[in-house]
């Protein structure tokens, strides 16, 4: 098998093929193109969308021609794919608006040059299309028997598909016969939800060129705790750091569960696999393995110099070496409210560790809630409790702490 498809598979960056000896053997002729898409559905990508995207780097380091296609016309009907409901139509300004942000978030983690690497918006050639002579060319080359025979229309089916929704997978199978006529691409990737959309354009080119394209998938991430990649009990972990902090993204890798160590150093970072064995080894201690981990994939996506900031700030909380508690999410609050005595059940709802009071004081009777400086936190099991200006340190600092893993540091204004 090709050189780059065997290193995918043993990173776990492979689920089906459409022909895996045929595309072997055209990986094996030279540099071919390939393409992932992505709608722009939301203001920020989370790092459950980067799977398809780690592979695109591993395909372009291997010389081969990658297209990011941002699904700004896809997106006006929504993929039903994976959906147990219709997705929330967005206005059209919204979409293009997620559309600007999704593509400066992919230019960072891929450079894109025009050539080697390029990104296009399916919405050029999607949203003035001619619907009658939309039907006649694209529409007469799919059976409704097929389509249903999908699981993502077989899971819909159950409760209720609509219309609109029904027409993604044709339109999904013309951005592979688009990009095909346009720069000779010859292979769709994507997650494994994506399937019968990714065998539909196959089938589709095929009919119509008479030529062999070829469709991979990659395994949708479950954690080992049985959770969606990327998911916490405050939400998907985005790239965009308005919404999760680089200290936040840091983290969620840091507190990986031990399974998962392995298999996300594989598939989310770009070290040698020999060198992710290694790191995992039996014996070795799995937090050292998770802050690189941490700090790898943090670089990759924030910079080094944020991945630095948030592992020094990991260390500060968790007591390691070179800790610095600047790097730490920081809240401004008044002092006079620490002279006067500030109730730790309105401090910690007030600091955002907790979403409401109620949240906050069932945090502090479980014992869930500790406050101090970096190196002397107190456990705190009275919602009467006062926290008050002598608790800050000499430099005026105090860190909270809820549960085991998130923190931030209050400076007083």
């Amino acid at each position: 098998m090709n050189r780059v498809l065997e290193n995918l598979k043993a990173r776990g960056l492979f689920q089906q093929c459409t022909d895996p000896e045929g595309l072997s053997r055209l990986m094996d002729e030279g540099p071919l193109t390939f393409y992932v898409g992505c709608d722009p559905t939301g203001p920020s990508l989370h790092i459950g969308h980067m799977v398809p995207f780690f592979a695109y780097r591993h395909l372009r380091e291997a010389g081969h021609k990658g297209i990011a296609l941002i699904g700004g016309g896809t997106a006006r009907i929504g993929d039903p794919s994976g959906k147990t409901e219709m997705r929330r139509l967005l206005s059209y300004d919204r979409l293009d608006a997620n559309a600007a942000a999704m593509t400066s978030q992919l230019h960072r983690f891929l450079g894109f040059d025009g050539d080697g690497a390029r990104w296009v918006n399916n919405k050029d050639w999607l949203a003035d299309l001619n619907y009658i002579d939309f039907l006649r060319e694209i529409g007469s080359h799919f059976s409704v028997n097929r389509m249903l025979s999908f699981e993502a229309y077989k899971m819909r089916m159950e409760s209720g598909l609509s219309f609109i929704e029904f027409n993604y997978q044709l339109l999904q199978s013309y951005d592979f016969l688009e990009l095909y006529r346009r720069y000779g691409c010859r292979l769709q990737i994507g997650g494994d939800d994506q399937w019968g959309n990714i065998v539909a354009g196959h089938e589709l080119i095929r009919r119509i060129e008479g030529i062999p394209v070829y469709g991979m998938t990659f395994p949708l991430v479950i954690t080992a705790d049985g959770k969606k990649m990327g998911k916490t009990e405050e939400g998907a972990i985005f790239l965009d750091r308005a919404i999760t902090s680089p200290y936040a993204f840091f983290q969620y890798w840091r507190n990986v569960q031990d399974p998962d160590i392995r298999r996300f150093l594989l598939m989310f970072t770009f070290l040698p696999v020999e060198e992710c064995e290694a790191l995992t080894r039996s014996g070795k201690n799995p937090n050292e393995a998770k802050e690189r981990l941490a700090w790898e994939v943090t670089a990759l996506i924030h910079g080094t110099e944020a991945a630095d900031k948030a592992m020094a700030g990991a260390r500060a909380a968790f007591g390691g070496p070179g800790g610095d508690t600047a790097a730490m999410p920081l809240v401004r609050m008044p002092r006079q409210k620490f002279e006067a005595g500030y109730n730790v059940v309105d401090l910690f709802a007030d600091a955002g560790l907790a979403a409401t009071k109620s949240e906050a004081r069932r945090l502090v009777q479980q014992g869930g809630a500790f406050a101090g400086t970096a190196d002397a936190l107190q456990g705190l099991t009275d919602i009467h409790a006062l926290i008050t200006w002598d608790q800050f340190s000499g430099e005026g600092e105090l860190v909270l702490r809820a549960g085991k893993k998130r923190y931030c540091r209050i400076i007083s204004t």
